[in-house]
């Protein structure tokens, strides 16, 4: 049983510039599902804190709503994005981009961990099109509308994006938050991860083994960075889901011809931090996602030594732990329903684990 968190809109509409047009939903005494409420949420331009420009836009994907936030410096943006200070006049730039997947309930689109330029990568996060904002849609592990969702993510990368601000498309990284992380193991990697060569995912607090037939996996195992984190006391469907994507994941990897060291360098799982569900901090589910987006380049670009800062005790900080001999995770306890804060809006899903 999962509970996932979102921001109240009282909290957060204060935080976010004027909305460039839409439209309230809900009303006439039906329950406003979650995409109705952050559709109330403004959109627009607004600075990150590290003085990089926001832009927060939704468009069309496939039939999906797709509402995104990139952050970047203002002359990385196309003149057609609406940024002011835009100044490139080709898609073709030279910095990376690190693309988001929210947890289910849409709070770390809004709390934007990755929003500062890290190691030349803009910060990109993508709002789940589904009325839970759920990744893939369905609940729990079990994500309905995990091929629809995977495709629109990648058709997003690749044609709506380089519209609005230039990037690298050779240095494109994706990281997941919970129910980002089961789309992206479950179904983005396997049918999509052919289309970034050299890229790099980290997958946090959540993980699936492959649910569709692998695409061209001799080209994406041997040049794919994947890194696992967990805390201690996960959730307790995910203290199995999680190990089972390890295995899957190296045991694809061997079957292209990959050795052990290969493997390990390629690879690696971390669940040392003592806390619950995305606390890698050993504090909060927001302030651990962010302390993950802190060293986000540390884990899977090119050149990071495997070092996090603030992770929560008895960690000594170092993840990058090779998955070969490590598949069977050690977990304590672990609820089965995650409580948040009681100045969050709250949405409950059921689940069996």
């Amino acid at each position: 049983m999962y509970i996932f968190a979102f921001l109240s809109l009282l909290a957060v509409t204060t935080a976010f510039p004027q909305r460039r047009g839409g439209n309230r939903n809900g009303g006439g005494g039906q329950r406003t599902t979650a995409q109705q409420q952050a559709a109330q949420i403004p959109q627009g331009v607004s600075q990150a804190a590290d003085g990089s420009t926001i832009l927060d836009d939704t468009v069309n994907v496939n039939g999906l709503p797709i509402r995104f936030r990139v952050s970047a410096p203002a002359d990385q943006f196309m003149a057609a994005s609406g940024v002011q200070g835009a100044a490139a006049t080709s898609p073709n730039g030279t910095m990376g981009i690190n693309v988001l997947l929210h947890g289910d309930g849409g709070q770390s689109f809004f709390d934007f961990p990755n929003q500062n330029v890290q190691a030349n990568t803009m910060g990109v996060a993508l709002l789940a099109p589904d009325p839970n904002l759920f990744w893939g849609g369905g609940q729990g592990l079990q994500r309905t509308d995990g091929v629809a969702h995977a495709q629109a993510v990648n058709d997003f990368i690749q044609t709506e994006l380089p519209q609005r601000v230039a990037f690298n498309n050779s240095q494109v990284f994706f990281t997941g938050v919970s129910g980002g992380s089961l789309l992206m193991s479950g179904f983005f990697i396997p049918a999509q991860m052919q289309n970034y060569p050299n890229s790099g995912v980290l997958l946090n607090c959540g993980g699936l083994p492959p649910q569709v037939d692998f695409v061209n996996a001799a080209q994406v195992m041997p040049q794919t960075t994947i890194h696992f984190q967990s805390t201690q006391s996960e959730l307790q469907n995910l203290q199995q889901s999680i190990p089972q994507a390890v295995t899957a994941y190296e045991q694809l990897a061997a079957q292209q011809g990959l050795n052990t060291d290969q493997i390990n360098t390629l690879q690696t799982v971390d669940n040392t931090p003592a806390g619950g569900h995305c606390e890698f901090d050993g504090q909060d589910f927001s302030s651990g996602i962010q302390v993950m987006a802190n060293s986000y380049s540390n884990i899977v670009q090119p050149g990071g030594n495997g070092q996090v800062t603030g992770l929560g005790a008895p960690s000594n900080g170092q993840v990058r732990t090779g998955v070969v001999g490590n598949e069977n995770l050690q977990f304590v306890g672990g609820q089965k329903r995650w409580v948040v804060p009681s100045d969050v809006r709250r949405w409950v899903v059921t689940e069996d684990p």
